[in-house]
């Protein structure tokens, strides 16, 4: 097959890759993490996971071959979905209860940004407002080791937190290359707990950072190479996995395609999906991973009208990308997600007041094509 010269970056296009965060991947791998921890001269732990984990019994069993390898773990076990500012004070609140030198975050994206969040805190002082955007951390930060228990946001191999304004409801990107965790533990065993619901959400997340990374302005001949491997691996492992829970194959394929679109995410940036569906899980509880596959397909078709992106989504999904916008909208019906705004109990009037704010998103600048609020207004009619 003859690749376009147009549908890769110009080999021109720079890029300066220092991998900050060490993946570890296997089966039972978390039966590592106090040999880990003790690798990165951790003593006192503070365990960062949310109630769901804890039922589920993996925060205790984290917390015993923690001290088991005689490290002292202090818990925070409130972690919210889409942690606000006020969830990641409660963190640092108990962080600064002992003398902590490691953080580990434990379960989805929530967990994970709660942890980078109070880490930020904890270590430069201040509020999470003070690093909305890149490389605000003055002084160094404690190393994390990233457990995810969901194949879905790749946030173990990001150096962003993402965090939900207490007022506005409006999610902050804070990032900073120290920020990163050290250690990405990957243990497929680990996500098999999982809610149907959180699987299928989780997973959709996955697909689409493969497909926006894979088109974003900012996309560069390494970054594609994560999108890449992370599309194949999670388009073929979602309908497995949703099918047979218990499938640890699949289940490896989704942690690891999951990751290596985190990675994506770390080199590319994101796009007009991502910049739509925020304000869908700000003001309609919309979970993010379903709310990014209601717009996806609309924004697919939108930007296939420029031929370069049109191309850039045949290189990722085969020859002919017609039918990527129908794949894509076949996975909500799959995990049996309603598949339209009107059945979200979004009203149409509400669609001028979420193109305004989707426009106002950080990722809408890295869109292939660009995109204006009118733009947004008519994805939200698409969609609703």
């Amino acid at each position: 097959m003859e690749h376009d010269a147009d549908v890769l970056p110009p080999a021109t296009a720079t890029f300066d890759y220092r991998p900050r965060t060490r993946i570890v991947f296997g089966v039972n791998a978390v039966e590592r993490v106090g040999e880990l921890a003790k690798e990165l001269q951790g003593k006192t732990v503070l365990l960062v996971t949310d109630p769901g984990i804890v039922k589920a019994g993996h925060a205790e069993r984290l917390t015993g071959l923690l001290r088991s390898a005689g490290l002292t773990v202090v818990c925070f076990e409130q972690v919210e979905e889409n942690p606000s500012t006020s969830c990641v004070d409660k963190c640092v609140a108990v962080a600064r209860s002992a003398p902590i030198n490691l953080i580990i975050g434990l379960g989805g994206g929530s967990s994970m940004d709660t942890a980078k969040g109070c880490n930020f805190i904890l270590t430069n002082g201040g509020r999470m407002q003070d690093y909305l955007g890149i490389g605000k951390a003055h002084s160094p930060m404690l190393p994390l080791i990233a457990i995810p228990t969901t194949g879905g946001t790749g946030s173990e191999c990001q150096s962003f937190a993402l965090i939900t304004e207490e007022k506005t409801h409006q999610k902050m990107a804070c990032g900073d290359p120290k920020a990163a965790a050290k250690i990405a533990l990957l243990d497929p065993a680990l996500t098999v707990s999982q809610p149907q619901r959180v699987t299928a959400c989780s997973g959709i997340d996955a697909i689409s950072h493969a497909v926006e990374t894979a088109v974003t302005t900012r996309r560069t001949a390494l970054s594609l190479v994560f999108s890449h491997a992370a599309f194949r691996l999670t388009i073929n492992a979602l309908p497995k996995v949703l099918a047979n829970p218990n499938d640890i194959e699949a289940r490896g394929q989704m942690l690891l395609g999951a990751a290596w679109a985190g990675m994506a995410i770390e080199n590319s940036m994101l796009g007009a999906a991502h910049s739509a569906a925020n304000p869908l899980t700000a003001h309609f509880g919309i979970v993010h991973g379903h709310a990014v596959g209601l717009m996806l397909p609309h924004v697919v078709r939108f930007n296939k009208a420029e031929p370069g992106t049109a191309r850039a989504y045949s290189e990722l999904a085969g020859e002919d990308a017609e039918q990527l916008p129908n794949l894509l909208s076949s996975l909500l019906n799959l995990a049996g997600l309603p598949a339209s705004l009107r059945l979200c109990d979004v009203k149409e009037s509400d669609l001028p007041m979420l193109a305004s704010e989707a426009a106002r998103q950080w990722t809408a600048q890295f869109n292939p094509r660009p995109v204006t609020s009118a733009d947004f207004e008519m994805l939200f009619a698409q969609a609703f």
